[in-house]
């Protein structure tokens, strides 16, 4: 069940909250512990609510059912301005008649219902004068089940700009295959990274840094691994987009506020947004400096994985995501600046009215959220550590089944039973890369000290890991008793069937590659193997016979020991 605003409740919006004063030092939440206590929205909101809830301020009157999981995460369930349910037709009619985002402009005395056209998508004049744009995310004749189109009602074509011209060309690139003076280095190394810092210099577009990848946008084949952090606001009359592929956005920490073509989303830490490949939008942080990972896709789109015999449901279930609802500006006065990045590289154009003009839209082709906390994990119940898949939230595969260029997974708050087990995960070698980020809290597999929220590991094909020495002693050892792990934490995983590059950023000039992973995590471990006693009288070659049987060795010299 969907909670909804009161339609007279404006109070709370997306507005913008004041910025650190200038030139004031920003802190670093991994060097605090986080407060989210105190100033709960959820006080706030509920005495809005007395019709509903007969003792104005109870919070235990509230069923669990009707808020995220994730506590923070209350704004959407009492708005109207986000619709549910990830790969539903969305039919989606914009903006509201009781508006709470004070960026959108109404039509003064002039209804929107019936701004969609029934029946056709294109007729010869759509209502209210409004163009008809195809955005298409798949080929024309991609089989139906894995097509994505969507039709927007705009009120200028998003082909009316001037045409792209390279922009910062010497210093931007995502793709450096496309240099030869720049490449990806490919190591078989395990990578550890220190918590990437916060950058107040830079927006949005300018914050994007590649740290590892494989394949290339331009042959729509591969991924791309970025590390984000933006302390400003993009320009407010500028736009952008990228042509090389999807990207799944997981903020670590601040707010994104984005301002999409087809409505808005409002994305924080222990949620994720999906931007798909071509659609402008425009980032502003609300709450000051905004840093995390970014997983770009190069080819196809991400999807929910199959269930097989878990059956119809858990994991990331359809419900949970959201997608905007259509809003729009009727800005055809001001000079706005149109970015894309493409193959890599950073181009604009000019164009003289705003890219964020579809008043309405529908389709399977849209930019969606999904808060982690909903996540339904699922685990063993009897013995043994479970392979991480049953952790995926989503998935992108190749073209073998059961293969992935991309799975999106994470490591919730879960309950370990097992019996007789050694529950963290087993060391191992794994034909996938596995590139692995920290949103919050401790990693439950390592307790070391060393992986930290916002920063990174990557474990390139058959690159040998898993628990560090410490976490292995604690759980060698351990009570097997019912015990929760990850409490306050969320960590996940970029995996790819891909051998994974990592850039001369990545790798050099970011400054926080670990030069002593492997000396604390792995090196110091030691041997605690123990031949068997040998009984007196026992001759041990396999046949488990006495001295002077048959089966002795010096009765069948030609047996090997």
């Amino acid at each position: 069940m969907l909670l909804r605003r009161k339609p007279t409740d404006t109070a709370h919006t997306h507005t913008q909250h004041t910025h650190a004063a200038a030139g004031s030092q920003v802190q670093d939440p991994n060097t605090i512990k986080p407060d989210y206590a105190p100033s709960s929205p959820w006080k706030r909101y509920i005495k809005r609510l007395p019709r509903i809830f007969k003792e104005q301020g109870s919070e235990e009157n509230i069923p669990r059912s009707w808020v995220p999981l994730t506590e923070r995460n209350l704004t959407e369930f009492y708005n109207e301005d986000y619709s549910d349910e990830h790969d539903a037709f969305h039919k989606v009619r914009g903006p509201r008649k009781i508006c709470v985002l004070e960026w959108v402009q109404l039509l003064p005395g002039v209804s929107i219902e019936g701004a969609l056209p029934i029946a056709a998508n294109s007729p010869q004049k759509p209502p209210y004068g409004l163009y008809a744009e195809k955005l298409s995310g798949t080929a024309f004749t991609a089989p139906r089940h894995e097509n994505q189109q969507t039709w927007l009602y705009r009120i200028l074509p998003a082909s009316a700009h001037s045409p792209f011209e390279p922009r910062e060309a010497a210093t931007y690139n995502t793709n450096p295959e496309n240099k030869p003076h720049e490449k990806l280095f490919h190591i078989p190394n395990q990578l550890r990274w220190d918590p990437f810092d916060l950058d107040e210099t830079v927006d949005w577009v300018h914050s994007l840094h590649l740290v590892a990848g494989a394949g290339d946008p331009t042959m729509k084949s591969g991924v791309g691994i970025y590390i984000f952090a933006a302390g400003k606001d993009m320009d407010p009359h500028e736009a952008f987009y990228s042509a090389d592929g999807d990207f799944l956005i997981v903020p670590q920490h601040g707010v994104l506020d984005i301002q999409t073509e087809l409505g808005k989303i409002l994305v924080r830490p222990n949620e994720i947004c999906v931007i798909p490949r071509g659609i402008r939008y425009r980032v502003t942080l609300p709450e000051g400096p905004v840093r995390g990972y970014i997983l770009e896709l190069y080819q196809g789109h991400f999807t929910l994985p199959d269930l097989g015999p878990i059956g119809s449901n858990c994991l990331a279930n359809a419900r949970d995501f959201q997608a905007p609802v259509a809003s729009f500006s009727e800005d055809t006065d001001t000079s706005w600046t149109l970015l894309s990045k493409f193959s890599g590289h950073l181009f604009a154009a000019k164009q003289s009215h705003t890219p964020f003009d579809v008043v309405a839209w529908h389709g399977l082709y849209y930019p969606y959220k999904y808060d982690l906390g909903r996540f339904n994990t699922i685990g063993s119940i009897s013995y043994d550590h479970p392979d991480p898949s049953i952790f995926t939230v989503l998935t992108a595969q190749s073209d073998h089944p059961g293969t992935a260029v991309a799975d999106f997974v994470i490591f919730p708050p879960r309950w370990l039973v097992q019996e007789d087990t050694f529950r963290p995960p087993w060391y191992h070698r794994n034909t996938m890369s596995e590139f692995m980020g920290l949103i919050h809290g401790q990693y439950d597999a390592k307790t070391g000290g060393g992986f930290q929220p916002a920063g990174a590991s990557l474990h390139n094909v058959m690159s040998a890991h898993g628990p560090d020495a410490t976490t292995h002693e604690k759980a060698s050892n351990a009570e097997l008793k019912p015990v929760k792990v990850g409490e306050g934490s969320m960590a996940f995983m970029f995996e790819s069937c891909l051998m994974v590059g990592v850039t001369e950023w990545g790798l050099k000039r970011c400054k926080k590659v670990q030069a002593d992973y492997n000396a604390e995590s792995w090196e110091s471990l030691e041997p605690h193997f123990k031949r068997p006693e040998k009984k007196v009288g026992e001759i041990r070659n396999g046949t488990g016979s006495k001295e002077g049987e048959i089966g002795d060795k010096s009765q069948v010299p030609h047996w090997t020991s």
